[in-house]
């Protein structure tokens, strides 16, 4: 039997990057782990019903995607920054009570630092898809746009003063020593190619969502639409409004449209009665009783569609939604439309479309049965147990 061992979670501040992680915080909590979590104050509801024990760790982050900048090696400047501010506030918790093993997410490797700083084995927590560094041996750096060598050095000094022994800051930021993609196999390629040493996909981890809220299909619902764009890419009203004249008033249809908190629900005009608005819902218990899903195809958002075989329309947004909307597009379970080309009308007809094709409902299950079948929590928990 492991013995019982201070485990730490060090995380940013993303819902969508933190949500995919609680369940193995869950599971290792009720192995009999104490689990530390730190992170932003304001999520720290999301991680204290796991049983975690809450450190805060405050760092200045833009709270939305629209404050991030689109020029690539400031938004990394931006993410080293948070990275900086974070270091002194976590040596101040764990110099004093030293992890086992520290856990991290791609945002926060910090952790890293933190664990090479103590001697201590770290795991990287991979909510999206593994990159192809992992297979290529290519640094994160190793394409230099315009104020990458700033940033490069930036990010050196700061590497040489952290403790880390890992002092190259390619290698550093770009290649962990071991990565758990919490990710269905479905939707990660090149899964052939990496060395399972160093990177284990081990699919979604989507149990314990159940403190997260409950939804009642209304009476009469003949059909549910689920719209949601997560929780970084909900700044687009006019997105939103033309939701709402492509289903507004379908015969038979139903439709929750998620918005976030950034939009104004008066900025979508009148709302007609058979759309419910809401700055945030219960995805899973939504999807779960859902007959279509209008998604930017966020990791995460695919794979709880996936288990619960609802079909989708894929609006993506950026990051790696464009390689999932491809991938399901591929496998015949959704339609993709460009951002570009968002109307009412091509809405409409994407949902009925993939609605109405008979080879779908087929395919969903097949494709159910895979990601069910995928070991997710467990067999991450057993992998850090491993190196404990």
């Amino acid at each position: 039997m492991t013995r019982r061992a201070h485990i730490a979670m060090i995380g940013t501040p993303d819902p969508g990057h933190i949500i995919p992680t609680l369940d193995v915080v869950h599971e290792l909590v009720a192995r009999g782990h104490r689990v530390t979590s730190a992170n932003e104050s304001a999520v720290s509801h999301l991680v204290t019903v796991t049983g975690a024990e809450f450190v805060p760790c405050t760092r200045h982050l833009p709270e939305t995607v629209g404050e991030w900048s689109q020029d690539p090696v400031a938004a990394l400047d931006v993410i080293l920054e948070g990275n900086i501010q974070a270091l002194p506030q976590l040596r101040a918790v764990y110099d004093e009570d030293p992890a086992d093993l520290y856990l991290y997410d791609a945002g926060s490797y910090v952790g890293r630092a933190l664990a090479e700083a103590q001697g201590k084995p770290c795991v990287h927590l991979s909510p999206a898809i593994v990159g192809e560094q992992y297979v290529q041996g290519a640094a994160a750096g190793s394409v230099r746009l315009p104020g990458a060598d700033e940033y490069h050095a930036r990010f050196a000094k700061w590497l040489a003063g952290s403790g880390a022994t890992t002092t190259d800051v390619d290698e550093f930021a770009g290649r962990p020593p071991r990565t758990v993609g919490l990710i269905t196999k479905v939707l990660q390629p090149g899964l052939d190619r990496f060395d399972p040493d160093e990177v284990t996909i081990v699919g979604p981890c989507l149990r314990g969502r159940e403190g997260q809220g409950s939804w009642t299909r209304p009476d009469g619902a003949e059909k549910v639409l689920l719209i949601s764009f997560g929780s970084s890419f909900t700044q687009q009203p006019e997105f939103y409004r033309q939701c709402v004249a492509a289903f507004g008033d379908l015969p038979g249809w139903h439709v929750v449209l998620s918005i976030g908190t950034y939009v104004d629900p008066a900025e979508l005009g009148a709302v007609p009665a058979n759309i419910e608005v809401h700055p945030w819902v219960p995805q899973m218990a939504v999807l779960e009783q859902a007959d279509a899903f209008v998604t930017h195809a966020g990791t995460g958002g695919c794979a709880e569609a996936l288990y619960h075989a609802v079909p989708m329309v894929a609006v993506p947004q950026g990051a790696d939604h464009f390689n999932n909307a491809e991938r399901l597009a591929g496998l015949g379970v959704a339609r993709r439309i460009g951002m570009a080309d968002v109307t009412a009308e091509t809405l409409r007809e994407a949902v009925a479309g993939i609605v109405a094709d008979p080879e779908v409902p087929g395919r969903l299950e097949r494709l159910r049965a895979e990601v069910r079948a995928e070991a997710g929590a467990r067999q991450a928990a057993d992998i850090i147990e491993e190196m404990l």
